[in-house]
């Protein structure tokens, strides 16, 4: 049996910001690897960690921010011992990333195309002609005209500015993308007649809800085959359950800053283990299948400031037992599943 070395090995990853009220741990002792032409989705809800953790692993982190502890490597060279230089050298080249904000990414008073041009200037050398050349076939390659090299982002709908910054982050076809929301934008780009004929659905069958997921769908399927195509792993964080399950090889689900389960994308979704993760899924719509009513989820998440002893969901759980309240649940393989619940402990 041929064992595939991780591209991407995240250990027991520890980051804090600090805070008037003290340090809040938003990431707190994450693990997890990627193996090269994989796609790992990590979802959850707002204010769980996962925009933390992957600013963490490209080490983009605010001054605000630190980690305290664990590694992040990749092809075996660890990121966070590394100083700027080095990282430049390999950022873009062996690992990119995708902004949530397309807009805030991009930068207003240059063209598409001089960003493009500048980014290969910044770590090739090239002849004009030549990086002209490639930014063309980067933007045929996402979906758009080249003639848009010409246009500056705020011309562009904010569907071509998520696959503009898709394009960047594919100028040297590094090996790992990391995308943080990327299809948050998707929303005023799913407005109009013009998304309706792009995915050939007639304005009277749609409505917003239905439409916007259908794009979503769509959006994550071109995604998933430019990975086929240049064979790049991806790192892809949403709190949309529904997007990651049409194209995510694996998925972790994050909650309060931990990692509470993680495993096929397939198997989660048909056997979910965690009650967080069921949970999350009987919070999103689909628009297959028959009509279901939503569940939400009680309660709020917890405060890291003072996250609750024992298990972080135990004050939302409807499973809880006493003994929750206090023991903090390790992470456990149930089959090839790994998840972090009481319900699945040795003495259980």
């Amino acid at each position: 049996m041929i064992t595939v070395k991780p591209l991407l090995e995240v250990e027991d990853l520890t980051v804090e910001y600090a805070t008037d009220a003290g340090p809040v741990r938003a990431v707190d002792n994450v693990s997890l690897d990627v193996a090269p032409g994989e796609f790992v989705g990590i979802v959850g809800e707002s204010g769980c960690g996962k925009s933390t953790l992957l600013f963490a692993i490209a080490r983009l982190l605010s001054t605000s921010c630190d980690v305290v502890g664990g590694s992040v490597r990749l092809h075996g060279r660890d990121l966070l011992a590394m100083d700027e230089q080095a990282l430049r050298e390999i950022r873009w080249r062996d690992y990119s990333l995708v902004m949530q904000s397309a807009m805030n990414a991009l930068n207003p008073v240059l063209t598409v195309g001089a960003q493009l041009e500048d980014t290969i200037a910044a770590h090739e050398s090239m002849p004009g002609r030549e990086a002209h050349h490639r930014s063309a076939s980067l933007l045929r390659l996402v979906g758009i005209d080249p003639l848009h090299l010409k246009s500056y982002p705020h011309q562009l709908s904010g569907g071509m500015r998520q696959r503009a910054m898709i394009a960047m982050a594919l100028i040297f076809t590094p090996e790992l993308v990391i995308m943080d929301e990327p299809t948050s934008a998707l929303a005023a780009a799913a407005q109009g007649e013009g998304m309706l004929t792009t995915i050939g659905l007639p304005h009277e069958w749609c409505n917003y809800a239905e439409l916007l997921e259908t794009f979503k769908r769509k959006y994550g399927l071109e995604i998933k085959e430019l990975q086929r195509k240049i064979g790049f792993a991806a790192v892809f964080v949403t709190h949309d359950m529904s997007l990651v399950s049409h194209f995510s090889d694996r998925l972790a689900v994050m909650y309060a800053g931990q990692i509470v389960e993680l495993g096929t994308t397939r198997e989660l979704f048909r056997d979910p283990k965690h009650p967080y993760t069921r949970a999350l899924m009987a919070s999103f719509p689909s628009i297959s299948g028959p009509k279901e009513f939503l569940q939400g989820i009680p309660g709020n998440p917890p405060d890291l400031v003072h996250p609750p002893a024992g298990c972080r969901f135990h004050p939302r759980c409807p499973l809880v037992e006493p003994r929750f309240r206090i023991e903090e649940p390790p992470m456990v393989a149930v089959g090839n599943t790994l998840v972090r619940c009481h319900r699945y402990g040795r003495d259980h």
